[in-house]
Protein backbone atom coordinates (compact mmCIF):
# COMPACT_ATOMS: atom_id res chain seq x y z
CA UNK A 1 0.00 0.00 0.00
CA UNK A 2 2.08 2.88 -1.11
CA UNK A 3 1.64 6.42 -1.93
CA UNK A 4 1.69 8.44 -5.15
CA UNK A 5 3.69 11.99 -3.83
CA UNK A 6 6.91 11.14 -6.30
CA UNK A 7 5.28 9.65 -9.02
CA UNK A 8 6.94 11.05 -12.34
CA UNK A 9 10.36 10.30 -10.62
CA UNK A 10 12.73 7.55 -11.81
CA UNK A 11 15.81 6.02 -9.29
CA UNK A 12 18.46 3.84 -10.46
CA UNK A 13 19.53 1.57 -7.44
CA UNK A 14 22.73 -0.37 -7.25
CA UNK A 15 23.16 -1.84 -3.80
CA UNK A 16 23.43 -4.12 -0.97
CA UNK A 17 23.18 -4.97 2.56
CA UNK A 18 19.85 -2.48 4.53
CA UNK A 19 20.55 0.77 4.07
CA UNK A 20 20.26 1.76 0.60
CA UNK A 21 17.75 -1.22 -0.68
CA UNK A 22 15.31 0.17 2.17
CA UNK A 23 16.07 4.27 1.10
CA UNK A 24 14.76 2.55 -2.20
CA UNK A 25 11.92 1.06 -1.09
CA UNK A 26 10.66 4.17 0.76
CA UNK A 27 11.18 6.02 -2.37
CA UNK A 28 9.16 3.86 -4.19
CA UNK A 29 6.13 3.04 -1.50
CA UNK A 30 5.85 7.41 -2.22
CA UNK A 31 5.58 6.64 -5.85
CA UNK A 32 9.07 6.70 -7.29
CA UNK A 33 10.12 3.82 -10.10
CA UNK A 34 13.18 2.37 -8.67
CA UNK A 35 15.11 0.72 -11.21
CA UNK A 36 17.26 -2.17 -9.53
CA UNK A 37 20.64 -3.19 -10.74
CA UNK A 38 21.33 -7.23 -10.16
CA UNK A 39 23.75 -9.35 -10.83
CA UNK A 40 23.59 -11.97 -13.05
CA UNK A 41 22.68 -15.10 -11.11
CA UNK A 42 21.97 -12.72 -7.76
CA UNK A 43 24.26 -10.31 -5.60
CA UNK A 44 25.63 -10.98 -2.48
CA UNK A 45 22.64 -10.41 -0.26
CA UNK A 46 20.44 -12.22 -2.73
CA UNK A 47 20.53 -15.48 -0.43
CA UNK A 48 20.34 -13.98 2.89
CA UNK A 49 18.80 -15.39 5.92
CA UNK A 50 15.78 -15.80 6.36
CA UNK A 51 14.73 -17.83 3.80
CA UNK A 52 11.69 -18.48 2.45
CA UNK A 53 10.99 -22.75 1.75
CA UNK A 54 10.58 -22.40 -1.89
CA UNK A 55 14.34 -20.97 -1.68
CA UNK A 56 14.39 -16.87 -2.29
CA UNK A 57 15.72 -14.69 0.82
CA UNK A 58 12.60 -13.46 2.72
CA UNK A 59 15.00 -10.49 3.74
CA UNK A 60 15.70 -9.47 0.31
CA UNK A 61 12.06 -9.91 -1.08
CA UNK A 62 11.23 -7.72 2.04
CA UNK A 63 13.43 -4.74 1.38
CA UNK A 64 12.43 -4.81 -2.58
CA UNK A 65 9.13 -4.64 -3.19
CA UNK A 66 7.78 -2.52 -5.14
CA UNK A 67 11.18 -2.06 -7.50
CA UNK A 68 11.93 -3.12 -11.19
CA UNK A 69 14.91 -5.74 -11.66
CA UNK A 70 17.70 -5.00 -14.55
CA UNK A 71 19.85 -8.03 -14.53
CA UNK A 72 22.93 -7.57 -15.94
CA UNK A 73 26.87 -8.81 -15.95
CA UNK A 74 28.67 -5.70 -13.94
CA UNK A 75 31.67 -7.04 -14.48
CA UNK A 76 31.64 -6.47 -18.40
CA UNK A 77 32.17 -2.84 -19.81
CA UNK A 78 29.02 -3.33 -22.32
CA UNK A 79 27.02 -4.13 -18.47
CA UNK A 80 28.21 -0.97 -17.00
CA UNK A 81 27.73 1.35 -19.69
CA UNK A 82 23.88 0.04 -19.65
CA UNK A 83 23.83 0.75 -15.66
CA UNK A 84 25.46 4.50 -17.09
CA UNK A 85 23.29 5.33 -19.81
CA UNK A 86 20.43 4.06 -17.67
CA UNK A 87 21.45 6.90 -14.56
CA UNK A 88 22.00 9.80 -17.24
CA UNK A 89 18.64 8.82 -19.72
CA UNK A 90 17.34 12.12 -20.26
CA UNK A 91 13.80 13.48 -19.59
CA UNK A 92 12.57 14.84 -16.06
CA UNK A 93 11.88 11.55 -15.18
CA UNK A 94 15.69 10.46 -14.59
CA UNK A 95 18.97 11.45 -13.67
CA UNK A 96 18.86 9.96 -10.04
CA UNK A 97 21.32 7.51 -8.43
CA UNK A 98 21.07 5.50 -5.10
CA UNK A 99 23.80 3.22 -4.12
CA UNK A 100 26.61 2.39 -1.30
CA UNK A 101 28.99 0.57 -3.95
CA UNK A 102 31.71 3.50 -4.20
CA UNK A 103 32.95 2.12 -7.91
CA UNK A 104 34.42 4.60 -9.72
CA UNK A 105 32.68 3.45 -12.70
CA UNK A 106 29.74 4.95 -10.83
CA UNK A 107 31.26 8.53 -9.70
CA UNK A 108 29.08 11.16 -9.78
CA UNK A 109 31.89 13.01 -11.30
CA UNK A 110 31.96 10.54 -14.37
CA UNK A 111 27.64 10.64 -14.64
CA UNK A 112 27.76 14.21 -14.29
CA UNK A 113 29.69 14.43 -17.42
CA UNK A 114 26.36 12.94 -19.43
CA UNK A 115 23.91 14.72 -17.43
CA UNK A 116 25.11 17.88 -15.56
CA UNK A 117 21.79 17.97 -12.90
CA UNK A 118 22.82 14.55 -11.97
CA UNK A 119 21.40 13.70 -8.26
CA UNK A 120 23.12 11.23 -6.46
CA UNK A 121 23.16 9.36 -3.29
CA UNK A 122 25.90 7.76 -1.87
CA UNK A 123 25.07 5.56 1.45
CA UNK A 124 29.06 5.23 3.23
CA UNK A 125 30.27 3.43 6.37
CA UNK A 126 32.37 6.53 7.49
CA UNK A 127 32.76 9.24 5.97
CA UNK A 128 36.54 9.03 5.15
CA UNK A 129 35.66 6.29 3.27
CA UNK A 130 36.54 3.18 5.52
CA UNK A 131 34.27 0.32 6.11
CA UNK A 132 31.44 -0.08 8.58
CA UNK A 133 28.26 -1.36 8.90
CA UNK A 134 25.36 -0.75 11.51
CA UNK A 135 27.31 -3.35 14.34
CA UNK A 136 30.20 -2.13 13.97
CA UNK A 137 28.52 1.60 14.40
CA UNK A 138 26.38 0.65 17.30
CA UNK A 139 29.41 -0.47 19.15
CA UNK A 140 30.86 3.31 18.92
CA UNK A 141 27.75 4.56 19.72
CA UNK A 142 27.66 4.36 23.77
CA UNK A 143 24.45 2.39 23.22
CA UNK A 144 25.56 -1.15 24.35
CA UNK A 145 26.82 0.11 27.26
CA UNK A 146 23.48 1.49 28.16
CA UNK A 147 21.26 -1.33 27.19
CA UNK A 148 20.30 -3.59 29.74
CA UNK A 149 22.72 -4.28 32.45
CA UNK A 150 25.41 -3.56 29.68
CA UNK A 151 29.02 -2.20 30.33
CA UNK A 152 31.93 -1.33 28.02
CA UNK A 153 33.34 -4.62 29.50
CA UNK A 154 29.80 -6.83 29.04
CA UNK A 155 27.85 -5.03 25.99
CA UNK A 156 24.14 -5.54 24.95
CA UNK A 157 24.10 -5.30 21.52
CA UNK A 158 20.60 -4.40 19.96
CA UNK A 159 19.03 -6.89 17.36
CA UNK A 160 17.37 -4.28 15.57
CA UNK A 161 19.81 -2.37 12.62
CA UNK A 162 18.53 0.86 14.22
CA UNK A 163 21.02 2.88 12.65
CA UNK A 164 20.83 1.26 8.88
CA UNK A 165 17.04 2.30 9.10
CA UNK A 166 17.76 5.97 10.34
CA UNK A 167 20.20 6.09 7.41
CA UNK A 168 17.85 4.82 5.03
CA UNK A 169 14.72 7.60 5.50
CA UNK A 170 17.99 10.16 5.61
CA UNK A 171 18.83 8.83 2.51
CA UNK A 172 15.57 8.58 0.97
CA UNK A 173 14.82 12.43 2.31
CA UNK A 174 18.01 13.89 1.16
CA UNK A 175 17.04 12.53 -2.43
CA UNK A 176 13.84 13.81 -2.55
CA UNK A 177 14.47 16.87 -1.22
CA UNK A 178 17.53 17.39 -3.72
CA UNK A 179 15.28 16.42 -6.62
CA UNK A 180 13.00 19.34 -5.07
CA UNK A 181 15.78 21.71 -5.55
CA UNK A 182 16.76 20.41 -9.31
CA UNK A 183 13.30 21.06 -10.00
CA UNK A 184 13.16 24.67 -9.39
CA UNK A 185 16.84 25.52 -10.25
CA UNK A 186 17.63 22.97 -12.54
CA UNK A 187 21.15 21.91 -10.42
CA UNK A 188 22.14 18.24 -9.46
CA UNK A 189 23.53 17.40 -6.05
CA UNK A 190 26.44 15.06 -5.13
CA UNK A 191 24.74 13.25 -1.73
CA UNK A 192 27.23 11.23 0.69
CA UNK A 193 25.65 10.07 3.92
CA UNK A 194 27.88 8.10 5.99
CA UNK A 195 26.40 5.69 8.52
CA UNK A 196 28.40 6.32 11.68
CA UNK A 197 27.16 10.68 10.82
CA UNK A 198 23.66 9.66 10.81
CA UNK A 199 24.38 7.69 14.57
CA UNK A 200 26.61 10.49 16.03
CA UNK A 201 24.44 13.31 14.81
CA UNK A 202 21.49 11.25 16.38
CA UNK A 203 23.16 10.97 19.65
CA UNK A 204 24.10 14.71 19.36
CA UNK A 205 20.13 15.80 18.66
CA UNK A 206 18.66 13.79 21.76
CA UNK A 207 21.15 15.29 23.80
CA UNK A 208 23.54 12.23 24.97
CA UNK A 209 26.37 13.50 23.37
CA UNK A 210 26.06 16.99 25.53
CA UNK A 211 25.30 15.21 28.49
CA UNK A 212 28.51 13.22 28.48
CA UNK A 213 30.32 16.59 26.82
CA UNK A 214 28.94 18.95 29.28
CA UNK A 215 28.15 17.23 32.34
CA UNK A 216 30.88 15.01 32.00
CA UNK A 217 28.78 11.98 32.51
CA UNK A 218 28.10 8.57 31.50
CA UNK A 219 24.30 7.68 31.10
CA UNK A 220 24.18 4.50 33.22
CA UNK A 221 22.07 0.81 32.19
CA UNK A 222 19.17 1.23 33.27
CA UNK A 223 17.61 -1.97 33.20
CA UNK A 224 14.35 -1.33 31.54
CA UNK A 225 13.55 1.76 32.93
CA UNK A 226 12.75 4.63 30.78
CA UNK A 227 15.77 7.43 31.13
CA UNK A 228 14.17 10.82 32.43
CA UNK A 229 10.81 9.94 33.25
CA UNK A 230 9.19 6.74 34.66
CA UNK A 231 8.32 3.60 32.40
CA UNK A 232 9.31 -0.15 33.54
CA UNK A 233 8.30 -3.80 32.39
CA UNK A 234 5.99 -5.63 34.75
CA UNK A 235 4.83 -9.35 35.15
CA UNK A 236 1.55 -10.47 35.73
CA UNK A 237 0.34 -12.95 37.76
CA UNK A 238 -0.09 -15.50 35.12
CA UNK A 239 3.09 -15.14 33.53
CA UNK A 240 3.04 -12.27 31.10
CA UNK A 241 4.54 -8.97 30.85
CA UNK A 242 3.49 -5.66 30.29
CA UNK A 243 5.73 -2.64 29.77
CA UNK A 244 4.16 1.18 31.51
CA UNK A 245 5.09 4.07 30.24
CA UNK A 246 3.93 7.60 32.62
CA UNK A 247 6.19 10.66 30.66
CA UNK A 248 3.35 13.08 29.84
CA UNK A 249 1.35 14.73 32.51
CA UNK A 250 -1.52 13.04 31.34
CA UNK A 251 0.08 9.65 31.43
CA UNK A 252 1.47 9.61 34.59
CA UNK A 253 -1.92 10.89 36.16
CA UNK A 254 -3.45 8.08 34.26
CA UNK A 255 -1.09 5.73 35.52
CA UNK A 256 -1.64 6.75 39.31
CA UNK A 257 -5.37 6.44 38.67
CA UNK A 258 -5.45 3.44 37.12
CA UNK A 259 -2.73 1.13 39.12
CA UNK A 260 -4.04 3.23 42.57
CA UNK A 261 -1.12 4.91 43.48
CA UNK A 262 -0.69 7.86 46.43
CA UNK A 263 -3.03 10.51 44.88
CA UNK A 264 -0.27 13.00 46.15
CA UNK A 265 2.44 11.94 43.19
CA UNK A 266 0.29 13.14 40.64
CA UNK A 267 2.15 16.58 41.44
CA UNK A 268 5.64 14.83 40.56
CA UNK A 269 7.63 16.28 37.11
CA UNK A 270 9.47 13.83 34.73
CA UNK A 271 12.38 14.40 37.13
CA UNK A 272 11.05 13.29 40.17
CA UNK A 273 9.33 10.18 38.62
CA UNK A 274 13.02 9.12 37.45
CA UNK A 275 15.15 10.01 40.32
CA UNK A 276 12.25 7.79 42.41
CA UNK A 277 11.74 5.21 39.89
CA UNK A 278 12.36 2.35 42.20
CA UNK A 279 9.85 3.67 44.85
CA UNK A 280 6.81 4.08 41.71
CA UNK A 281 7.99 0.23 40.54
CA UNK A 282 7.48 -1.04 43.80
CA UNK A 283 4.41 0.07 44.36
CA UNK A 284 3.23 -0.71 41.03
CA UNK A 285 4.30 -4.69 41.55
CA UNK A 286 2.37 -4.84 44.34
CA UNK A 287 -0.79 -3.62 42.74
CA UNK A 288 0.21 -5.99 39.15
CA UNK A 289 1.61 -8.98 41.07
CA UNK A 290 -1.53 -10.34 42.01
CA UNK A 291 -3.99 -10.00 38.35
CA UNK A 292 -3.85 -11.59 35.50
CA UNK A 293 -3.74 -10.20 32.28
CA UNK A 294 -7.62 -10.12 31.32
CA UNK A 295 -7.50 -7.77 34.43
CA UNK A 296 -4.70 -5.93 33.84
CA UNK A 297 -5.80 -4.79 30.18
CA UNK A 298 -9.17 -4.00 31.35
CA UNK A 299 -7.84 -1.82 33.91
CA UNK A 300 -5.44 -0.11 32.20
CA UNK A 301 -7.58 0.13 28.83
CA UNK A 302 -10.22 1.75 30.94
CA UNK A 303 -7.94 4.30 32.11
CA UNK A 304 -6.36 5.16 29.57
CA UNK A 305 -2.91 4.06 30.94
CA UNK A 306 0.30 4.30 28.23
CA UNK A 307 1.16 0.64 28.12
CA UNK A 308 2.38 -2.22 25.77
CA UNK A 309 2.15 -6.29 26.13
CA UNK A 310 5.49 -8.07 25.58
CA UNK A 311 5.12 -10.94 22.61
CA UNK A 312 7.14 -12.62 19.61
CA UNK A 313 6.75 -11.77 16.20
CA UNK A 314 4.68 -14.83 15.84
CA UNK A 315 2.30 -13.94 18.35
CA UNK A 316 2.34 -10.46 17.10
CA UNK A 317 1.52 -11.47 13.60
CA UNK A 318 -1.52 -13.58 14.34
CA UNK A 319 -3.03 -11.47 17.21
CA UNK A 320 -2.28 -7.62 16.92
CA UNK A 321 -4.91 -5.86 14.59
CA UNK A 322 -2.72 -3.17 13.76
CA UNK A 323 -1.20 -5.59 11.59
CA UNK A 324 -4.50 -7.12 10.43
CA UNK A 325 -6.67 -7.73 7.93
CA UNK A 326 -7.91 -4.04 9.03
CA UNK A 327 -4.95 -2.30 9.13
CA UNK A 328 -4.12 0.22 6.67
CA UNK A 329 -0.71 -0.39 6.39
CA UNK A 330 -0.64 -3.93 5.54
CA UNK A 331 -2.37 -6.34 2.62
CA UNK A 332 -1.74 -9.67 1.39
CA UNK A 333 0.71 -10.38 -1.20
CA UNK A 334 1.91 -13.41 -3.54
CA UNK A 335 5.33 -13.22 -4.01
CA UNK A 336 6.64 -15.49 -6.46
CA UNK A 337 8.99 -18.00 -4.80
CA UNK A 338 8.03 -17.24 -1.57
CA UNK A 339 3.93 -17.67 -0.77
CA UNK A 340 0.84 -15.37 -0.37
CA UNK A 341 1.73 -12.90 2.73
CA UNK A 342 1.24 -10.02 4.36
CA UNK A 343 3.45 -7.00 3.94
CA UNK A 344 3.87 -3.49 4.71
CA UNK A 345 3.25 -0.02 2.40
CA UNK A 346 4.86 2.88 3.90
CA UNK A 347 3.40 3.77 7.57
CA UNK A 348 2.37 7.58 6.30
CA UNK A 349 -1.15 7.88 5.91
CA UNK A 350 -2.48 10.56 3.23
CA UNK A 351 -5.86 11.41 4.68
CA UNK A 352 -8.59 11.19 1.77
CA UNK A 353 -6.32 9.39 -0.50
CA UNK A 354 -6.93 5.78 -1.69
CA UNK A 355 -3.08 4.11 -0.81
CA UNK A 356 -1.83 2.25 -4.33
CA UNK A 357 -1.33 -1.48 -3.89
CA UNK A 358 2.23 -3.02 -3.51
CA UNK A 359 3.72 -4.99 -6.26
CA UNK A 360 5.67 -8.19 -5.17
CA UNK A 361 9.57 -8.17 -5.11
CA UNK A 362 11.13 -9.35 -8.38
CA UNK A 363 12.42 -12.23 -10.03
CA UNK A 364 16.30 -11.33 -11.29
CA UNK A 365 15.81 -9.34 -14.29
CA UNK A 366 12.15 -9.53 -14.32
CA UNK A 367 11.90 -6.57 -15.82
CA UNK A 368 15.27 -6.24 -17.83
CA UNK A 369 13.82 -6.16 -21.40
CA UNK A 370 11.20 -2.90 -20.22
CA UNK A 371 13.17 -0.95 -18.68
CA UNK A 372 15.58 -0.92 -21.85
CA UNK A 373 12.95 -1.07 -24.07
CA UNK A 374 11.22 2.00 -22.35
CA UNK A 375 14.15 3.80 -21.12
CA UNK A 376 16.64 3.40 -23.50
CA UNK A 377 14.96 3.01 -26.46
CA UNK A 378 16.43 -0.07 -27.07
CA UNK A 379 14.50 -2.02 -29.87
CA UNK A 380 13.61 -5.88 -29.17
CA UNK A 381 16.40 -7.30 -31.70
CA UNK A 382 19.40 -4.93 -29.76
CA UNK A 383 17.43 -6.87 -26.14
CA UNK A 384 17.84 -10.12 -27.82
CA UNK A 385 21.66 -9.77 -28.54
CA UNK A 386 22.35 -8.64 -25.61
CA UNK A 387 20.53 -10.95 -23.96
CA UNK A 388 22.54 -13.33 -26.28
CA UNK A 389 26.04 -12.41 -24.77
CA UNK A 390 25.39 -12.64 -21.82
CA UNK A 391 25.06 -8.82 -21.15
CA UNK A 392 21.65 -9.00 -19.65
CA UNK A 393 19.16 -11.74 -18.41
CA UNK A 394 15.67 -12.20 -18.07
CA UNK A 395 13.84 -14.09 -15.07
CA UNK A 396 14.81 -17.77 -16.38
CA UNK A 397 18.63 -16.65 -14.97
CA UNK A 398 17.01 -16.10 -11.40
CA UNK A 399 18.43 -19.31 -9.87
CA UNK A 400 15.23 -20.16 -7.91
CA UNK A 401 13.32 -18.96 -11.06
CA UNK A 402 12.87 -22.79 -12.39
CA UNK A 403 12.46 -24.27 -9.13
CA UNK A 404 9.29 -22.41 -8.57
Amino acid sequence: MNLPLLDGLRVVESSAFIAAPLAGLTLAQYGADVIRIDMIGGGIDYRRLPMAPMGRSLYWTGLNKHKRSLAVDLRRPAGRELVQALVTAGGNAGGVLLTNIATPWLSHALLAQQRPNLVSCTIQGNADGTTAVDYTVNASSGYPAMTGAGSVGNPINSPLPSWDIACAYQAAFAIAAAVSRRRQTGEGAELKLALSDVAFTALSHLGVFAEAELLEEERPALGNHVYGAFGRDFGTADGHRVMLAGISAGQWSALVAACGLDPEWLSWDEATRFELREDIAQAIERWIDGRPLHEVESVLSQHRVCWGLYRTVKDLAANDPRVGSSSEVFESLQTPGVGTHRVAGTPARLIGNERGPTRPAPWLGQDTEEILQDVLGLDAAHVGRLMDEGIVAGPERDPFFRAT
